[in-house]
């Protein structure tokens, strides 16, 4: 009878836990709590802005994205970050750039006509 209990509890901790991820809001603790630089990105049909974002290799930074009018995505695979933007919702993202280059990041929900050029990019400096 314990174990049934424990694994109903295991379950619904787990779909929270994937709920708060697939929000893109699991920050456990404010940025500025933890002297991070934050970038704020608005992203609209067919634009983020800033277009192109310059970090420090090893600074940690905390991406803070807002859609300014429908859902779209914010998908950085060289980092291994991935978002869904969400309008009335700030999504936020924690990285930790450990190489220098340029990583090309997109829009992986579709949002209407013009949807192939939503991209921008990180600079990552030594």
């Amino acid at each position: 009878m314990k174990q049934r209990k424990l694994v109903v509890l295991g379950v619904a901790s787990a779909f929270a836990l994937i709920s708060l991820v697939g929000a893109g809001s699991l920050v456990l603790a404010k940025p500025k709590e933890r002297g991070e630089r934050v970038v704020h990105i608005k992203v609209k049909r067919f634009e983020y802005l800033p277009k192109e974002i310059t970090l420090k290799k090893g600074v940690p930074v905390v991406l803070e994205l807002e859609s300014l009018d429908v859902p779209h995505g914010f998908n950085l695979p060289d980092l291994g970050v991935r978002a869904d933007v969400l309008p009335g919702r700030t999504a936020r993202v924690r990285i930790v750039p450990k190489e220098a280059g340029r990583f090309v990041f997109h829009c992986d929900i579709f949002c209407g006509t013009g949807h192939e050029e939503l991209e921008g990019a990180i600079v990552v400096k030594e």
